[in-house]
């Protein structure tokens, strides 16, 4: 059994969603990340409780706005630092970097 997080579709084992601080600013707001140190799956039924729309998926994380922090750890979210949270999801090999343009 897992540690922390909420629970989600893996037949009633506990899942670990991890949120980082909303310290990441853009588009005049501060935003956290959301990601699973388990599966994409799993992110993405967290997400769509939460009620994160599909656009907000970015390669191996939703982008969470500031006013939506509480909401997630009240759902099972676990707070993390950003290091901690790229640390394990690089551990977990779900880690997807940007890929520069070519010429870039």
């Amino acid at each position: 059994m897992r540690q922390g997080g909420g629970r989600g579709g893996t037949g009633g084992c506990a899942v670990v969603i991890l949120i980082d601080p909303p310290v990441w600013p853009g588009h005049g707001k501060h935003w956290s990340h959301l990601v699973s140190d388990v599966s994409y799956e799993e992110l993405h039924a967290f997400a769509e409780r939460l009620g994160a729309p599909a656009r907000g998926f970015e390669r191996d994380h939703y982008d969470i706005p500031a006013a939506w922090y509480d909401q997630a750890v009240g759902l099972g979210a676990q707070p993390v630092g950003s290091k901690e949270l790229v640390a394990r999801l690089t551990a977990a090999g779900l880690r997807r970097r940007k890929v520069s343009a070519p010429g870039a």
